[in-house]
C-alpha cells in the first residue's frame, strides 16, 4: 500500500530555515526551540508539519514573511548552484582540453614508434642481405673448400640470420599496421593447401621440440576470401607460438572445419603451458612478454600475436582465445567461404 506523500512547498527546498530566520533577527532562540518543540509534538501524534507551519501556528511569523525568506533563499540557492555548475563547467572543459593534449601526444609518440620501427627495419635488411649472402657463399664452398666444423657452424649462422630476418619482416608488418598502411589483397585461396604447408613448414621444428604436429580436416572445405600471403603468415605464427609453448611430449593440432553455411573455422589448439585468465589482453600487446624476466625461457621479440590479431581483424574477422593454464590454450578464427 502506497502511503500518502506530503505536498510538495517551496518551503521543502530551503535547509535550515530556523537559524536563517534566527540570522535575520525575524525569530528569537527561545522562539525556534518552541516551534520545534510544537513541531515535533504534532509528529508525535502522526501529523506531519513543516518548521514554517509551525511557526505560524503559534503565531510567530506571517506567511508573507514566511514567503518572503522562502524566496530569498530560493534566489540564493539558485545563485549558489550557478556558480557550482559554471565551476563544474569550467573543470570538466579544462580537463577535456588536457585529456586531448595527452590524446594528441601519445598519438605523435605512437607515430614517432612506428617510423622509427620501419626505418630502422629497412636499414638493417640491407647489411643482413650481405650477411646472408655470404653465408651462402661459404656454405657452398664457393670461396674455397671449408670444414665439416666450418660448415656447421656457417648452417647454424644461417639458422639465426633467416630467424633475424623474420623478426626485421615482423617490425615492419607491425609499422604497417600501426599507420593503417598494410593493405590486404583479398582472393580465392585454398585454405585446406594453405593450412597443410604451414604444418607441413613447422613440422621440423616440432620435431625437434619432441611436440606432436596434426592436421584435422572435413572432407570437403571450400575456398576463402583472404589474403593467402598474409593468411599464411598469421597462420605460421600460431602454429610456431604453439610448438614453443608446448613441452616436449605434449600436442598442436591445426583444425578445419565449416560453420554454418559460409564460414571456415580455422583453430590451432596445443596442450601447452597455456595463460591465466586475467592475462589474456596482454598476449595481445605489442613489445609484450608474460616471462618478461631477463632469464625467460621463451624468445619472441613479442609481436606475433599482436599482428595476428590485426591480420585477422583486417579480414573482417575476430581472433579467439580459450586457455587453461597448464593445459593448454586454443586460438581459432573464421574466414568467409566463397563458391
Amino acid at each position: 500500500m502506497v502511503q500518502n506523500q506530503p505536498k510538495l512547498t517551496p518551503e521543502m527546498l530551503i535547509p535550515r530555515l530556523g537559524e536563517y530566520l534566527v540570522q535575520k533577527g525575524m525569530l528569537t532562540e527561545a522562539d525556534l526551540r518552541k516551534a520545534l518543540a510544537y513541531q515535533a509534538s504534532e509528529a508525535s501524534s502522526g501529523k506531519q508539519m513543516l518548521l514554517g507551519q509551525a511557526l505560524m501556528d503559534l503565531n510567530l511569523i506571517t506567511r508573507d514573511e514566511l514567503d518572503q525568506v522562502v524566496t530569498e533563499q530560493i534566489v540564493q540557492l539558485r545563485s549558489v548552484l550557478h556558480a557550482a555548475y559554471r565551476n563544474l563547467e569550467q573543470r570538466v572543459k579544462d580537463r577535456t582540453a588536457e585529456l586531448n593534449q595527452a590524446l594528441q601526444r601519445l598519438s605523435e609518440l605512437s607515430q614517432m614508434k612506428a617510423n622509427f620501427v620501419a626505418n630502422i627495419s629497412h636499414e638493417l635488411r640491407t647489411p643482413l642481405t650481405h650477411v646472408k649472402g655470404y653465408l651462402e657463399l661459404m656454405v657452398t664452398e664457393s670461396l674455397g673448400p671449408i670444414s665439416n666444423e666450418q660448415k656447421h657452424g656457417l648452417q647454424v649462422s644461417q639458422r639465426a640470420a633467416s630467424k633475424l630476418e623474420g623478426m626485421i619482416d615482423d617490425l615492419i608488418m607491425f609499422s604497417l599496421a600501426t599507420r593503417g598502411e598494410m593493405s590486404m589483397k583479398l582472393e580465392k585461396v585454398d585454405i585446406r593447401r594453405l593450412i597443410t604447408l604451414a604444418v607441413k613448414s613447422a613440422s621440423s621444428k616440432a620435431e625437434e621440440r619432441g611436440v606432436q604436429l596434426s592436421m584435422s580436416a572435413v572432407t570437403e572445405i571450400p575456398f576463402v576470401q583472404a589474403d593467402p600471403e598474409k593468411i599464411g603468415w598469421a597462420v605460421n605464427q600460431l602454429l610456431d607460438n604453439a610448438i614453443k609453448f608446448t613441452p616436449s611430449g605434449g600436442s598442436v593440432t591445426a583444425d578445419l572445419r565449416v560453420e554454418g553455411h559460409n564460414l571456415v573455422q580455422i583453430s590451432i589448439a596445443d596442450t601447452g603451458i597455456g595463460i591465466p585468465k586475467e592475462r589474456f589482453q596482454e598476449i595481445f600487446e605489442a613489445f609484450h612478454q608474460l616471462d618478461g624476466s631477463s632469464t625467460r625461457n621463451y624468445g619472441g621479440a613479442g609481436l606475433g600475436l599482436s599482428l595476428v590479431r590485426q591480420v585477422v581483424e583486417a579480414h573482417g574477422s575476430l581472433l579467439d582465445v580459450q586457455s587453461i593454464e597448464g593445459k593448454g590454450s586454443t586460438f581459432k578464427f573464421p574466414l568467409l567461404s566463397v563458391p
